[in-house]
């Protein structure tokens, strides 16, 4: 079989994970979303529902997600945080697991706020997160391994692949326990400390800074990611502002 079909069912992916996420993991050939496979379940915090092809699958602002049988990750993540830091911080925390995982291929990954990872420019990664009654699902896409004409066009940002854009095709099971483990251990930083400690991290991928954006209503000049995980934009009235949700649209300089 080849690396593209290998399929992450369970007797492949279970003995190799390295924590506690993953635990139950609810594997399925195809599923609408697997945000509805966790959504009010009585799962237990670290479940996860991975599928080889969502028939609906979606991104932020509504948008439909595309994917190819066989050659993304795509799961969803049951999370349960303490009261504290905001639930929409997992976003970064989320967002920075994903590069740094995907960063084995020894290429150096970008974070655009709040919620996407780039590769030389292209988006290869994405976080949805849908919380409600003290419950998160994390949703986490990743294309790993669709060719170049297998790619969605007409995104606001190109789209690629680990395959497309680094030329090299990482095994998918790898990369995601990984991916699970890295998070795990990101995740449990922020319930102790909040997202300060990931700063330097976040500020060394932030895609955004000094560029010219709008968001939220606002325009100006993007600075670093805040504390609380809002982004610093600089008006061109001397003023700033925190954004702290919006669709994030890059304009000219």
């Amino acid at each position: 079989m080849s690396t593209r079909r290998k399929r992450l069912a369970p007797g492949i992916v279970e003995p190799r994970l390295r924590g506690r996420f993953g635990r139950p993991y609810l594997w399925s050939e195809a599923c609408r979303s697997t945000q509805d496979v966790l959504r009010g379940t009585e799962a237990p915090e670290g479940a996860v529902a991975l599928t080889e092809h969502q028939t609906a699958g979606r991104g932020r602002e509504g948008r439909r997600w595309e994917d190819v049988a066989g050659t993304s990750l795509l799961f969803s993540l049951l999370l349960r945080p303490p009261a504290g830091p905001p639930a929409e911080q997992l976003s970064l925390v989320a967002g920075l697991a994903v590069a740094e995982a995907v960063e084995e291929t020894r290429d150096a990954a970008g974070i655009k706020w709040p919620n996407d990872v780039l590769l030389r420019g292209r988006k290869v990664a994405g976080v949805l997160l849908e919380a409600a009654e003290g419950v998160v699902v994390c949703g986490v896409g990743v294309n790993v391994l669709q060719a170049e004409d297998e790619l969605p066009v007409g995104t606001p940002v190109p789209a690629g692949s680990l395959l497309s854009v680094t030329g090299r095709a990482p095994d998918r099971a790898e990369l995601l326990v990984t991916l699970l483990e890295i998070l795990e251990h990101r995740y449990d930083a922020w319930r102790r400390a909040g997202l300060a400690p990931m700063l330097d991290e976040l500020e060394a991928r932030n895609v955004l800074r000094g560029r010219r954006v709008e968001v939220g209503g606002e325009r100006g000049v993007a600075g670093p990611i805040a504390t609380d995980g809002r982004l610093t934009l600089g008006r061109d009235d001397g003023t700033t502002v925190l954004v702290g949700s919006g669709e994030v649209v890059t304009r000219p300089t």
